[in-house]
């Protein structure tokens, strides 16, 4: 079975031989949701690319103790995708961050797009950051992921223009766009590093001043196909096609991925 992920703030400075100790709401998620079990083999990483491949040596009231067998670098894509999500109505926003996380993306930035139903305000702001903060970092570690997104500061449309003008490549997902992202890409634009950004409207849309503003920084309108995404799947599909063309998903492994230790995950 695979090996469960767990965080680790100081995986950086971990080598071979290493004792760690798993404390803290990680500690507890550890020994008393997860059960792990000494002898358990685990992955610790610090998010940022590090990993470690570890024992458990012994287990106790909410704090674990691991023993570092290997200790590996893992590079990051060569390009980076960010996805500025209109912040949605209800739960569809830890949705959206879920699938995204998911999916691979490096950024997620929360926007307070005018159409928006939900509206982070006051207190909202930090509680709203914090729990999409919570699900990409359990998503992260339920995926595998060693390099973590980041969920950036709610962001307002100067915000997003400043975003869209230091990428790369940048497209505002529009149902009543012309050119399907799906052809751009197959067409030769096909971003293979730097940086892309997704610009996901509200479930209102995206209005036109904003479609204007969007555009005047340098972000092409482009839909995604015959029919009408939720906000809260439309990135997590752009996302999708963008990083099916890159390097990591079209490596061919001549080996099971780290991780998997069982004969029925191959």
């Amino acid at each position: 079975m695979s090996r469960p992920v767990f965080f680790l703030n100081s995986a950086p400075d971990l080598v071979a031989g290493a004792l760690c100790v798993l404390d803290g709401a990680e500690g507890h998620h550890a020994a008393v949701v997860r059960r792990v079990r000494v002898g358990e083999q685990v992955v610790l990483t610090d998010g940022r690319g590090a990993a470690l491949d570890a024992e458990v040596t012994s287990v106790g009231r909410g704090e674990v103790v691991c023993s570092v067998r290997a200790a590996r670098a893992v590079e990051p894509s060569p390009l980076r995708v960010t996805v500025v999500q209109a912040i949605p109505k209800g739960d569809r926003g830890e949705l959206a961050v879920d699938l995204l996380t998911e999916v691979g993306v490096d950024e997620i930035v929360p926007w307070q797009a005018e159409r928006c139903v939900s509206r982070w305000k006051g207190e909202k702001v930090g509680r709203g950051r914090a729990k999409w903060e919570a699900v990409a970092r359990e998503a992260a570690k339920q995926s595998r992921r060693t390099w973590w997104p980041v969920v950036s500061p709610v962001a307002d449309e100067a915000v997003v223009a400043e975003l869209i003008g230091a990428a790369d490549v940048a497209w505002v997902l529009h149902e009543a766009a012309i050119e399907p992202l799906a052809a751009l890409l197959a067409g030769g634009v096909q971003p293979l590093s730097g940086r892309a950004v997704l610009v996901v409207g509200p479930e209102g849309g995206v209005s036109e001043t904003e479609l204007e503003a969007l555009a005047a920084a340098g972000a092409a309108a482009v839909r995604l196909g015959p029919s009408v995404l939720r906000t809260s799947t439309a990135g997590v599909v752009a996302a999708t096609l963008v990083l099916a063309g890159t390097e990591p998903w079209r490596r061919r492994l001549d080996h099971w991925p780290e991780g998997s230790t069982d004969e029925r995950d191959r």
